[in-house]
């Protein structure tokens, strides 16, 4: 895959959502909503100001983040599903 994001712009991979609860019942691929969280995959050059400086990206490719349900577009590369999203619609870093 050969893949750069501008801008902004920010490629997660999703993380899988567990297929049991704590409790042992298994969700149904039905039932299961799409994970909040991925790893950065690729990130743009950050955001280009009105006074031509630019903002660099505060995640890094390999980070796990936090982002809203509905955010992002959703593309397919090389058979995988893929997310891009706006760096403002990152919530947050885990662990970093």
């Amino acid at each position: 895959m050969n893949v750069r994001p501008l801008s902004d712009r920010v490629l997660v991979k999703r993380l899988e959502e567990e297929e049991t609860t704590k409790g042992g019942i298994i969700i149904p691929d039905t039932a299961k909503e799409k994970p909040q969280q991925g790893k950065v995959v690729a990130i743009g050059e950050g955001k280009l100001l009105d006074n031509g400086t630019r903002i660099t990206p505060a995640v890094k490719v390999g980070e796990t983040v936090l982002f809203g349900k509905y955010a992002g577009t959703e593309i397919k590369l090389d058979g995988e599903e893929y997310l891009i999203l706006r760096e403002d619609d990152i919530f947050g870093v885990f662990g970093g």
